[in-house]
Formats: C-alpha cells, sequence, structure tokens
C-alpha cells in the first residue's frame, strides 16, 4: 500500500511540474524574451540563447529544455549546447505570477542538415537525344532536412530549365527525387547539364545559403539541318566573265552532306559553295542545293541570269571603224594629192 502511496505521490509532482507546459500562456504582455528570437543551427554545431524570464519574478521561473546546459543569472537564464543533434526542439522559457497565472515563450529552433549528396539521372540512362525529344530529368536530394526549405533548381550550363520545391513537411533530413521534362533542341548540343539543391533558411540561416550541386553530363543532340542563309534566295544577275559563288551552308547533326544539280548537270562539287571561275552565258539557269544528314535535309534554288557582255564588240567594230577611216584617207591622199 505504502508503494502505491509513493507512486501516487511521484506521478502528481510530474503532473505538476509539466502543468505549465500545457496551461501557459503565450500571449501575456510581459512574457519572457529569448535573445535571439530565432535559431537556425547546422546538425552537430553548437549554439546558445538567454532567456529574460520577467522584470520583477523572484520564484517559480524556469527553461525547459531537454539537452544542454542552463544557467540561472537572477531573472536571465543562460542556454548552451556543444553539439546540437536533436530534431524538434523548442525551449519553453516560464515564470508563475499572481493567482497561479503561468507566462512564457517558446524559442524557435531550426535545426538543417544540407544534402549530403546530389545526382542528376535522365530515365533510361541516355544522354544522346533527337531534336524534338521529350527528356525527362531526375534529381535526387539525399538525406536533407528541413525538407521544406529546399528548392531544387536544374539547368543547362548557366540557363535555368526550371525550380521544384519539396510538398513534404518535417524536421528530420528525408531523400527525395525531384522531376523536371523538356522538349530537347539543337542549341542543347554539347551543353553541360547538372541541379543543385539550396536550402533557403531566410535571414537568420546562412548566407550565402548552403547550395550542393550535382556532377554535371554533357548531352549529344542530332538535329536536320539549318540553312545558314535564306531558304528562297534573290535570283542572281551578273554579266558573262563575271565570277559566280552560291552558298548553301548549313549545320547539323551530324554534320550535312551536299549535292549540287546544275544546268549543265550534276557537279561534281561537294561543298557547300559551289564556285565558277568565269561565267559564259551557259552558265545561266537554275542550280539547286541538296543538303541531307540522317535526320532530314533541305533544298535550296538559285536562279542565275548571265547577260552576254557586249564590251567586246564594241570595241572590235570601233577599231575595225578606224582602220576603215585611216584606209579610206590613205585612198584620198594617193588618189588627188600625188598627182
Amino acid at each position: 500500500m505504502l508503494i502505491s502511496y509513493i507512486f501516487l505521490g511521484v506521478s502528481l509532482l510530474n503532473s505538476l511540474n509539466n502543468f505549465h507546459v500545457s496551461s501557459c500562456d503565450h500571449s501575456c504582455t510581459d512574457k519572457p524574451v529569448f535573445t535571439p528570437s530565432r535559431l537556425v543551427v547546422k546538425y552537430g554545431d553548437p549554439t546558445s540563447a538567454n532567456c529574460s524570464v520577467c522584470q520583477h519574478c523572484q520564484s517559480s521561473f524556469g527553461l525547459e529544455i531537454p539537452v544542454g546546459d542552463k544557467k540561472e543569472n537572477g531573472t536571465l537564464i543562460s542556454w548552451t549546447v556543444d553539439h546540437l543533434t536533436e530534431w524538434g526542439l523548442s525551449p519553453l522559457c516560464y515564470y508563475t505570477a499572481a493567482a497561479g497565472h503561468q507566462c512564457c515563450s517558446s524559442l524557435e529552433i531550426t535545426v538543417y542538415n544540407p544534402p549530403d549528396n546530389v545526382v542528376l539521372n535522365i530515365k533510361g540512362n541516355s544522354w544522346v537525344w533527337s531534336e524534338g525529344q521529350n527528356i525527362p530529368l531526375e534529381c535526387s536530394v539525399q538525406n536533407v532536412a528541413p525538407v521544406e526549405n529546399l528548392t531544387v533548381t536544374f539547368y543547362r550550363g548557366q540557363r535555368q530549365l526550371g525550380q521544384k520545391q519539396s510538398n513534404k513537411t518535417g524536421d528530420k533530413p528525408v531523400s527525395e527525387t525531384f522531376h523536371l521534362d523538356f522538349t530537347s533542341t539543337k542549341e542543347d548540343n554539347g551543353g553541360e547539364f547538372w541541379c543543385e539543391a539550396e536550402l533557403l533558411l531566410g535571414p537568420d540561416g546562412p548566407q550565402p545559403p548552403p547550395v550542393v550541386k550535382s556532377r554535371s553530363f554533357s548531352a549529344t543532340v542530332f538535329y536536320e539541318p539549318y540553312l545558314s542563309g535564306a531558304l528562297h534566295p534573290s535570283p542572281t544577275v551578273l554579266t558573262e566573265g563575271i565570277p559566280l559563288q552560291l552558298d548553301c551552308s548549313a549545320v547539323g547533326n551530324p554534320r550535312p552532306t551536299y549535292t549540287w544539280a546544275v544546268p549543265s548537270g550534276v557537279s561534281p562539287t561537294k561543298s557547300s559553295v559551289l564556285i565558277i571561275n568565269s561565267t559564259t552565258t551557259e552558265d545561266k539557269g537554275q542550280y539547286t542545293c541538296f543538303v541531307s544528314n540522317n535526320q532530314g535535309n533541305v533544298t535550296v534554288k538559285f536562279d542565275v541570269d548571265v547577260k552576254r557582255d557586249y564590251t567586246k564588240y564594241y570595241i572590235a567594230a570601233a577599231i575595225i571603224g578606224a582602220a576603215v577611216v585611216i584606209f579610206l584617207v590613205v585612198i584620198i591622199y594617193f588618189k588627188y594629192y600625188k598627182k
């Protein structure tokens, strides 16, 4: 029976000791003040805070905290911990006023853990794509807390592809995989893809915020030829004897090949530029450039008109005319002035 009374007495004492926790008033005017008002602590790091309990209270006050050491100096309570390894802490500073009214304040503590590792993956594990393909990227963040403060950003080079945030909440570290789909373009060829995880803990947190980056991967994108110039170039008009240069250069992956059809048949030229050093009227007509790779093809048509050059005929006529005039002058001279 005596043991039962002792057990009942201990239970009552524990209940009274915990009474201030459940019935404490957080909205009272002269409530205890924590300095600082909020702590952001990396898991395993030391930390400390002070609580100024009240102005005039002399007894029935304290600080509830399951870890660390506390020291009282009048109504100022100091709390320190060498290695904070507890999650979800909320120290309670309190005092009991007249008529048993209890007043208290809680210290907000955010314990954070930067990701142990960040890994970028792609479904199918292939970094070789075709233009226009849907690309599913995955960024796995391992052992991070608090996850609700996490922002994951996907990159190509320094260009952001998109950002993701977690819908989870909780104090303890978790691992999560974030997904981003996008459509590949020719600009992605040779691009470096990576992701990063950033913990945004507010102005009380570390500055700059903790960031962990993944390894980067280089992508290869196959795409059809794209012309460097116009698809429908303006007609070319020149005089015979003038050089002709037609250009149908294109970019593509794999590198495009070129075939030319000229008015006289098929040209042996395999270059993107066709050159005729001295044109004649036989060179006029339509020139067709066929550009292709295994992703597609494009055709460019050039209309060329070569005008005959009459300058040489004018010069020849002038020379003949001058010779005729000289010949007539000589005949007249010998016929009329030698007699």
